[in-house]
């Protein structure tokens, strides 16, 4: 069936930045240019009227976590609390709501230390109180920390002996446990934690891919896929249920079981669903004063720099095993020591392997340096940066890293200069993946106090836009199928109430997202 989209602004990322129509047949782009033209070869096309709005390519996701994302939805929501006696109401309430009986696990999200009043994570006495008869475990903002309260320190055999694991950190006051972990002592017990009844998973992972799919996006990623969601996955791909394009990358000791357990999904779609190649993460956050850095955070312990995760050779071997097997090689980096150990192991791994051919990706890269883009480049890294930390943490890092070190964040037109392809992501579900939202971060680089923070790195409103379509289709090595509206390619659109070239920047957040296409089949706003 053909379609003929017109009467209205197209505006297709190419060469030729707009056009007045496309035609599509079977979810393929077969025609773009004039109305007059395109409307000749119609033939018996179904008129799809744009009402004066804008069409562009769908937005693509560089990196989230698509089942952490529908976990959420399951989970008491702690995003903007005020402090921790709103904290404590709002578990209360979600257990009461939702009828949680006595001895079942509570999940709770979004606190932030930084925004609280108290300026310090909820310890136990204030998880205790909360939830006296559930074990209960609040995810930091960051999704880097976290707390367990005592019954759920109970549950999972953590004592105030339990030594803490290379890279992670276990809180303790006066040889007491806090209930606070932070890095891979916390992924290490949060894996612990019992899934959710296998139903109500499913259905968050619908109401997951229809928030994605109201922001105007219509391919995510599942960026670290542990053994344990295979079944979850498997469901998805063979019950129809997967109605985004999903891309799985897999934690290295889980790859093998991964791949074999999806072997035709390698590297290729099967059912919507592809594995895309491995992921690693090498430190922390810098709003939870865990990412790796080559100099000291200000206001705290001195000397303090946080840590890595991984040894120099861990990271070697996961190169050389993504270069092997022509594997993606994702790699979470955001302080600008993470980065540099990415760096040297690529440039080991070099020695051995043309490394640039899997088109590596350094995630976040919010603290990337000025002095390491040329090696990023040489090495044809990708960055993928997590530019919307402007607005959410940029008064925080200004306080954590200091104002010069603060405005460097997420380097993107410094990037630019050096043409260094780079994308942008929202690590749902750190934040909403609100697209609009992170090329408005981009181009402004505003903090929520109104700061202006890092005037020489904000890029055009066109720049932005380039990274969350064409830019990330050629992360995912699909640039022939998505990313710009052009013959041959996926008719895979959003359409917006306004055109972001035509507004003023400071009102990009504000553009309505209006209907969310793939292949030619409307997924959000039909």
């Amino acid at each position: 069936m053909k379609k003929l989209y017109h009467n209205g602004t197209v505006l297709t990322m190419a060469q030729e930045r707009t056009a007045e129509a496309v035609l599509t047949q079977n979810g393929v782009i077969l025609a773009v240019g004039k109305k007059e033209d395109i409307s000749a070869m119609a033939g018996n096309a179904q008129w799809e009227d744009l009402e004066g709005r804008t069409l562009m390519p769908a937005f693509i996701d560089a990196h989230s976590h698509l089942t952490s994302y529908a976990n959420s939805f399951l989970q008491a929501d702690l995003e903007g609390s005020a402090d921790f006696g709103e904290l404590a109401d709002r578990i209360k309430r979600f257990i009461s709501e939702n009828g949680i009986r006595p001895g079942e696990w509570v999940i709770a999200s979004g606190y932030d230390n930084n925004t609280l009043k108290e300026k310090r994570h909820p310890l136990l006495r204030v998880l205790d109180e909360s939830s006296p008869q559930n074990p209960l475990v609040l995810n930091h903002a960051s999704g880097h920390a976290g707390v367990f309260n005592s019954l759920a320190l109970e549950k999972l055999g953590v004592t105030p002996e339990t030594s803490s694991p290379e890279g992670g950190r276990i809180g303790r006051e006066n040889g007491t446990l806090t209930g606070y972990m932070e890095e891979n002592a916390f992924f290490t017990y949060l894996k612990k934690v019992p899934s959710p009844d296998f139903s109500a998973l499913a259905e968050a992972y619908m109401k997951a891919q229809r928030s994605y799919a109201s922001f105007g996006i219509a391919t995510v990623q599942e960026g670290m896929m542990v053994k344990q969601m295979i079944p979850m996955h498997r469901m998805l791909r063979d019950t129809g249920r997967l109605f985004l394009d999903c891309v799985a990358y897999a934690a290295p000791l889980d790859a093998e079981e991964i791949t074999q357990a999806f072997p035709d999904a390698v590297k290729r779609y099967d059912g919507n669903y592809k594995i895309g190649g491995y992921k690693i993460f090498l430190d922390g956050s810098p709003q939870a004063r865990t990412a790796w850095m080559r100099e000291p955070y200000v206001n705290g312990e001195p000397g303090y720099r946080g840590y890595g995760t991984m040894k120099d050779e861990e990271v070697l071997s996961a190169f050389l095993k993504a270069c092997e097997n022509k594997m993606q090689l994702l790699a979470h980096c955001n302080g600008d020591a993470a980065a540099q150990q990415y760096i040297d192991a690529a440039q080991r791994a070099g020695g051995k392997a043309d490394v640039s051919r899997i088109r590596p990706v350094m995630i976040h890269a919010q603290l990337l340096g000025q002095d390491q883009l040329s090696a990023v480049k040489g090495l044809g890294i990708i960055p993928s940066f997590f530019v919307a930390h402007v607005y959410h943490w940029g008064d925080t890092h200004v306080i954590n890293f200091g104002e010069q070190r603060a405005s460097k964040i997420s380097p993107a037109a410094s990037a630019k200069k050096q043409d260094i392809p780079f994308t942008f992501h929202q690590d749902a579900p750190v934040i909403a993946p609100n697209m609009l939202e992170t090329v408005w971060c981009a181009a402004n680089r505003v903090t929520k106090a109104g700061r202006l923070l890092g005037q020489d790195e904000r890029i055009s409103v066109y720049d932005a836009l380039k990274a969350v379509t064409v830019n990330a289709a050629h992360q995912y090595f699909e640039e022939d199928k998505k990313g710009s509206i052009e013959p041959g390619k996926n008719a895979d659109f959003v359409m917006l109430d306004k055109n972001p070239l035509d507004v003023p920047a400071e009102q990009i957040r504000d553009i309505r997202v209006i209907k969310t296409i793939k292949r030619d089949k409307c997924i959000f706003g039909c």
